[in-house]
């Protein structure tokens, strides 16, 4: 309002000026042409400057009816009376030494607004005196007088209502801002389900709208996941703490031989170390979804960190018989960051050969497409089912697990991979046959 109040004004005061500019420029063309005009009527006789045919010029005015009559005075070189018009009578017309040489001013003539203009006569390039011609100001001072007051009057009422219509759309306006405000109030932990009303048209208050119901969606998608996560790190965790102790309880109801307390105490610590397990998988997932950022972390050989993770798993490699092929394409040294490249292959190539058959092969390869570093891990194993792909990165599970009870997990581990792999913003392919194989495609 107050923007579009000093425009206004701004623009309403150029309105009359313009105006008033206007309206001088007529009057101040008028008198020239009047004063110009007259001094053809003058005579010079010496010092004396006088009016030709006076008596003509009475006459004249006495036949004519003159709206806006035209007042002549005539003064010698100093500025005295020397004659004037009839219309004066008894009035005379000031004289102004510091507009000898013509211009236009505003002066007073029997209490009445006048404009006048003081022209200099001259003989011989010699100033003689001077012709002064007046106009009465009063219609123009009115016009411009109305005008201003119908300006100022236009422009309050433009104002006020301007801020009466503003007023209306605003409030019109802002019903949609009020209804998302309102509903957001109202959403808590407890009602995430509750959305926003999508206004019928498309405009930006729509984009809000859609923007804050996506928001919602993501915070209860992952309130369900903790939800999820903690009833089965519960579930994970109860297992063995109940097995232990019914083993224990079982064990103390009487004496028993030292090759039985030993046989006990082996599987309670066998189940201790599952349970350590889980639990330092669960606090790194923990660490990965508070912090991601891998910008500061050291680089690494990508065929570096596969030789490792192959070596740490060479016991097992050997105990089913497998056969590793590793195929490095790339000749220059490919380097990844080493923590999280490390988390993802350690679960993938853990679980290739994990899950593999035994005497099979399990395919390791690292290729290049412009310039992204892409590896491959394949295993001739017991497979995935297409209908459990869309979970496999999911806590807690397990493809198929009842069927291979003899095979140890949490189904934590592809979790952690894909965690680590979004830290980097690595991408991680699944292609399986059930009861053939998988290949798992990471991409740096």
């Amino acid at each position: 309002m107050i923007a579009t109040a000093i425009i206004m004004a701004v623009a309403f005061t150029a309105v009359y000026f313009v105006v008033q500019g206007v309206v001088y420029q007529n009057l101040d063309n008028d008198l020239s042409f009047e004063a110009e005009k007259h001094t053809e009527e003058i005579k010079v006789v010496g010092d004396s400057v006088k009016i030709k045919n006076k008596k003509e010029w009475e006459e004249r005015e006495h036949r004519e009816v003159q709206v806006n009559p035209v007042f002549i005075q005539i003064l010698d070189k100093n500025g005295m009376y020397m004659d004037k018009s009839p219309n004066l009578k008894e009035d005379e017309l000031a004289f102004h030494p510091k507009s000898n040489y013509g211009g236009h001013y505003n002066d007073i003539l029997n209490e009445r607004p006048i404009r006048q203009v003081q022209l200099p006569i001259e003989e011989n390039g010699k100033i003689k005196g001077f012709i002064v011609a007046a106009m009465s100001l009063e219609a123009s001072q009115m016009v411009l007088y109305n005008l201003r007051n119908i300006l100022l009057l236009v422009y309050l009422l433009l104002l006020a209502s301007l801020y009466f219509i503003s007023k209306f759309i605003a409030g019109r306006s802002i019903i949609p801002v009020k209804s998302v405000t309102e509903t957001t109030n109202r959403i808590t932990r407890n009602n995430l389900n509750e959305r926003v009303a999508l206004p019928q048209n498309k405009d930006e208050l729509f984009d809000l709208s859609s923007s804050i119901n996506d928001l919602l969606q993501r915070i209860e998608n992952a309130l369900e996941r903790e939800r999820q996560f903690t009833s089965d790190a519960s579930h994970e965790l109860r297992t063995p703490l109940a097995t232990l102790k019914g083993t224990l309880e079982v064990l103390i109801r009487k004496p028993r031989e030292r090759a039985e307390y030993e046989d006990k105490i082996k599987f309670s610590l066998t189940e201790i170390d599952r349970m350590t397990a889980t639990i330092e998988q669960l606090l790194l997932l923990a660490r990965l979804d508070t912090s991601t950022n891998a910008a500061d972390e050291s680089l690494m050989p990508l065929a570096t960190i596969i030789d490792e993770i192959l070596s740490r798993h060479k016991n097992k490699i050997s105990e089913k018989k497998l056969s590793i092929s590793f195929k490095n394409d790339i000749n220059n040294e490919t380097l990844v960051p080493q923590y999280f490249s490390n988390l993802i292959l350690e679960n993938i190539i853990g679980n290739a050969v994990k899950y593999a058959k035994n005497a099979t092969k399990v395919y390791i390869s690292i290729t290049q497409s412009d310039s992204k570093i892409i590896c491959k891990i394949q295993d001739e194993g017991i497979g995935i089912k297409k209908e459990d792909l869309s979970n496999l990165f999911n806590n807690f599970f397990r493809s198929d697990a009842l069927n291979h009870k003899n095979i140890s997990g949490n189904g934590l581990g592809l979790s952690i991979a894909k965690k680590a792999a979004d830290a980097i913003n690595a991408k991680i392919d699944v292609e399986s046959e059930f009861g053939l194989g998988t290949t798992f495609t990471i991409i740096f």
